[in-house]
């Protein structure tokens, strides 16, 4: 099969979906692999080391024109008139909140599956999870420096100093995004508090977390009553293919400290935020009541040599069974491969992402 690899034209996007380790995998098995010119090189590969392994490098045309196209971010305007019908794209795509991607998918017949959809044996996102570990710890990484004055923020340190009270980090979802902000902001000592509504994963993070985080079942008066006070409010909810429920209300944003963060986690899936909107890394934040918010909705590209590997592990094994089986032979191999299928045949064909773009 022929194996296609686009360069992201998304703004600062430098992630690529297959590392020269992956290319090597897929030539071993008698595929030939066109990467385009220059996809890798800001995740530090440079086409020589595709080159290498035997994969071919070629222009934009030469990469769409493959059956089996592998992307790191949904397909930009731009990109709408390489998708065709004889195609398999296997990308993030987040429909829910992107209804044009969506209709140029189903215009063009293009059998597109989402990484952040795909299901394991126990029904967990391991495609999403290497992300959402990567966006969690970045949180409070971006967090922490929009606090500081020079950038707008109220002047406040996470982890405080002998004599002075630490910050108060308020993290909405206990999932993968919300553990991962939870260790790195208590690793900076700050005051972390999660909200979920699940008591069972509560439990979980009483022991995973070892009682340093303050634990709390999720309710509105319980959000308003610990956002209002936050210095910090991390949106880490999930739900799988649907868009991410309202949490904060712009009543409650009004409500917060002057100069407090926003970071909505959960923006490329609509927000949980009521003011949160897409930015990008050039221009990562805005204000809206004196509550800085950032609401970049594709995080882990800043960091794109960790983020590339920790995709293209978790993506291998189902690009190689894509290659070898097709996508039908490929989700008799891994039967979670079906729910990752959003479009197929002009269709939304998953129906949580289905009903979202239909409300």
């Amino acid at each position: 099969m022929n194996v296609g690899v686009p360069a992201e034209i998304k703004p600062d996007e430098y992630r690529v979906s297959l590392t020269p380790a992956g290319a090597d995998e897929l030539v071993r098995r008698g595929h030939v692999v066109w990467i385009e010119h220059g996809a890798g090189e800001g995740a530090s590969f440079a086409d020589s080391a595709y080159e290498r392994v035997g994969a071919r490098v070629g222009d934009s045309e030469a990469a769409w024109g493959c059956d089996l196209v592998l992307k790191v971010k949904e397909p930009q305007r731009a990109e709408y008139g390489f998708l065709r019908d004889d195609q398999t794209l296997f990308t993030y795509l987040h429909l829910a909140a992107d209804p044009a991607v969506a209709a140029a998918l189903r215009r063009a017949g293009t059998a597109a599956i989402a990484y952040e959809t795909v299901e394991d044996d126990a029904g967990q996102l391991p495609l999403l999870a290497p992300m959402s570990e990567v966006a969690g710890r970045l949180a409070v990484q971006a967090g922490a420096r929009h606090l500081e004055t020079p950038s707008g923020g109220r002047g406040v340190l996470l982890g405080g100093v002998a004599g002075v009270a630490p910050g108060s980090v308020v993290i909405l979802g206990g999932g993968i995004v919300g553990t991962n902000a939870a260790i790195v902001a208590t690793g900076m000592q700050a005051h972390v508090a999660i909200l979920d509504v699940d008591l069972i994963r509560l439990r979980e993070l009483e022991v995973g977390l070892g009682g340093r985080v303050t634990l709390l079942h999720s309710t509105q008066l319980g959000i308003a009553e610990v956002v209002e006070e936050a210095d910090l409010v991390i949106g880490a909810v999930l739900v799988p293919g649907a868009r991410a429920p309202r949490l904060v209300s712009r009543e409650l944003v009004a409500r917060m400290k002057p100069g407090s963060v926003i970071v909505d986690v959960a923006v490329d899936q609509g927000g949980c935020v009521e003011t949160a909107r897409p930015t990008t890394h050039s221009d990562p934040t805005y204000v809206v009541d004196e509550v800085i918010h950032y609401c970049v909705s594709n995080m882990p590209g800043a960091v794109p040599v960790t983020s590339t590997k920790a995709l293209t592990s978790a993506t291998l094994p189902y690009v190689i069974a894509l290659a070898d089986l097709g996508l039908d032979g490929a989700i008799e191999r891994y039967s979670g491969l079906e729910a990752g299928v959003n479009v197929r045949d002009g269709s939304i064909v998953n129906p949580a992402v289905a009903e979202a773009l239909a409300s």
